[in-house]
């Protein structure tokens, strides 16, 4: 076992936090957000490639994306792509860029957007967790093979706890801003 480092600890809550924040950044709230079709891959030249490899991405305004495709041959697969990504849009071909109108969610799909809010907040959490308990039984290892003594153990342990208490309220607290903007509280 690796002996005791806080500052691999921090890094690796602070990567599942980065983790969940990019998770949350890819659910709709009715409100137009590039982030939105990052995941979406296009069959393009032979292969499936990202999206922001095939095109340009942006919001010109609150309710509307922007897709200009660099090469016009590509703007039926793209426009496939979007259509068949389950994200309910419907893109419109004008013939040089796809113009995607961001649709009102109903009650029902924001109740839905908000419990999965919910189910990546508690992903993090526990990420965090693990992260805490690796701290700790590396602690504990260290102190089974005489590096260090029974106090500096549980000053140690409880640096770890506050740690990890503070990448939770971290969690919490994203998870409530996101659940706010989506159920437009």
């Amino acid at each position: 076992m690796a002996k005791y480092d806080k500052a691999d600890l921090e890094r690796r809550m602070h990567g599942a936090i980065e983790s969940f924040k990019h998770d949350l950044s890819g659910l709709r709230t009715g409100r137009a957000n590039t982030a939105l079709l990052e995941p979406i891959t296009v069959e393009v030249y032979g292969s499936n490639m990202p999206i922001t490899q095939v095109a340009t991405i942006s919001a010109p305004e609150p309710r509307l994306l922007s897709v200009q495709v660099w090469d016009k041959s590509n703007i039926g697969p793209v426009e496939k792509a979007i259509r068949s990504a389950g994200l309910g849009l419907n893109p419109i071909n004008d013939g040089n860029t796809l113009r995607l109108p961001i649709p009102d969610l109903t009650e029902e799909r924001r109740k839905e957007l908000a419990k999965l809010a919910g189910q990546y907040a508690e992903k993090a959490r526990v990420a965090v967790r693990n992260v805490r308990r690796d701290g700790m039984e590396a602690l504990k290892t260290d102190e089974n093979k005489k590096k260090i003594s029974e106090d500096e153990r549980k000053r140690s342990e409880t640096e770890v706890q506050k740690l990890t208490d503070e990448q939770i309220k971290a969690i919490d607290d994203e998870l409530a801003r996101k659940e706010k903007e989506i159920l437009g509280r």
